[in-house]
């Protein structure tokens, strides 16, 4: 370990070696926590994100070994940016890459670090930098997706695969073409600027969203959210209303946060889920109502607004009905048409069939799934197999309801929501 790292870990020199399960313990939950900051941060350091990546699991390694000894550093995150941009800097010294490096000799001079190298706003300026470099239009939308949920989320390839239906080989490969692509082409690790950056803005919701999607409802597992998603996307969603607040991203942010003010009441103590129009409104919580429907009244204000502030007035009409038979579906019916009018697509229409079966009738509902699925759209969708079969119960025909929910059952991947299917299904069996 070099001068400036040792000199890192002396403000802990005094105390006595802590237990190294204890370490362990505390190496793992930073590595939770903080490892897509510091990747974020060594990406900018090092100008690459293989050495990055590499660097960071040896900054993690030597955490283990060096504070079993020495005790956990005052500022573990600091500690850990250093001790990963000196190894990768001595890795690349000695295979001699210094092309991948604006400066190796600079990097290597603790001297020549300013004073804000390492204080909280610039390493949360890295996550920034990040999804927009992730994000930028020279990668295609396919690829500017994977690089964000496994770059800047930290998803492992196997899991990204599994959420697109991609195969797990063609996946990786894509990655490591994104990542070339940056390279080769010198793409920088930046903000955009002003100029450009309402442009840009687009294709970052638009990922963005899809990680919130992800922690909301995990495509696949035991789970039926995974929290740390969502709580990073809308992490990232502030910081693009601070950095830029157009309507779209007060939308999307609004959207985030009316949906993730359910989670507590979205499954039961055991993991099941809960729907809708079942949950204790009660757990539902208030302060995230309160700021996304703030969020989306002032996008719909602006008058510029687009899908994303549409989809947040629809939750918010959800999040401020006192309950389930308050709900307002006329005007969400409304709302879904001027929905689809933005943002066409099966999904929204699928998601408007259903409201208008709650305002018309199962009946009317399912004229507009069968369609749906009469022109081959969503074929491969679980959900919509398992909104045609709601519908066929509440009308009473419950061969065809059966035969739906099998379909359902077919198709999806998450455990909470098979379990559900066959709840119903075992209902309708009698």
């Amino acid at each position: 370990m070099n001068d400036y790292c040792e000199d890192l870990l002396a403000v802990t020199a005094n105390l006595p070696p802590p237990n190294e399960d204890a370490v362990r313990e505390t190496v793992n939950a930073l590595y939770r926590s903080e490892s897509r900051h510091i990747f974020a941060t060594l990406v900018r350091l090092l100008g690459d994100f293989d050495v990055a990546e590499e660097a960071l699991h040896d900054a993690f390694r030597t955490a283990l070994e060096q504070w079993s000894r020495d005790g956990v550093p005052a500022n573990p995150r600091a500690w850990l940016v250093s001790a990963g941009r000196f190894k990768a800097i001595d890795g690349l010294r000695r295979q001699a890459r210094f092309d991948v490096l604006e400066d190796a000799d600079a990097l290597a001079d603790p001297a020549s670090e300013t004073d804000n190298a390492w204080d909280d706003e610039s390493l949360e300026d890295d996550r920034l930098r990040l999804i927009f470099t992730c994000c930028h239009p020279a990668l295609s939308a396919d690829a500017q997706v994977a690089l964000t949920l496994r770059e800047v989320c930290g998803l492992a390839t196997e899991e990204i695969a599994r959420a697109f239906l991609t195969p797990a080989p063609t996946l990786a490969q894509r990655i490591v073409r994104a990542k070339a692509k940056i390279r080769d082409a010198r793409i920088p690790y930046q903000v955009p600027a002003q100029a450009e950056l309402t442009d840009r803005l687009d294709s970052v919701l638009r990922v963005v969203y899809l990680v919130f999607n992800e922690g909301y409802s995990a495509s696949s597992g035991d789970s039926l959210t995974r929290h740390d998603l969502s709580e990073e996307a809308i992490r990232l969603g502030r910081l693009l209303v601070e950095l830029l607040p157009e309507p779209e991203a007060q939308g999307l942010l609004a959207l985030m946060l009316l949906h993730e003010s359910r989670r507590a009441a979205r499954s039961s103590p055991n993991g099941e889920l809960i729907l809708l129009n079942d949950q204790n409104r009660s757990l539902w919580n208030r302060a995230q109502i309160a700021e996304g429907s703030a969020l989306v009244n002032r996008a719909l204000l602006s008058r510029r607004f687009g899908s994303y502030t549409l989809q947040a007035a629809i939750a918010a009409v959800h999040a401020n009905a006192p309950d389930a038979a308050a709900t307002d579906w006329p005007q969400i019916v409304v709302i879904y048409e001027a929905l689809m009018l933005a943002d066409s697509s099966p999904v929204i229409e699928l998601n408007r069939a259903v409201a208008v079966a709650m305002r018309d009738g199962p009946a009317a509902g399912l004229v507009l799934i069968d369609a749906i699925l009469e022109r081959g759209d969503l074929a491969a969708y679980h959900l919509v197999y398992a909104a045609q079969a709601d519908l066929y119960r509440r009308l009473g025909r419950t061969a065809e309801a059966v035969a739906a929910y099998q379909q359902a059952l077919l198709l999806t991947r998450q455990e909470p929501e098979r379990r559900f299917l066959e709840r119903r299904l075992s209902e309708l069996r009698g």
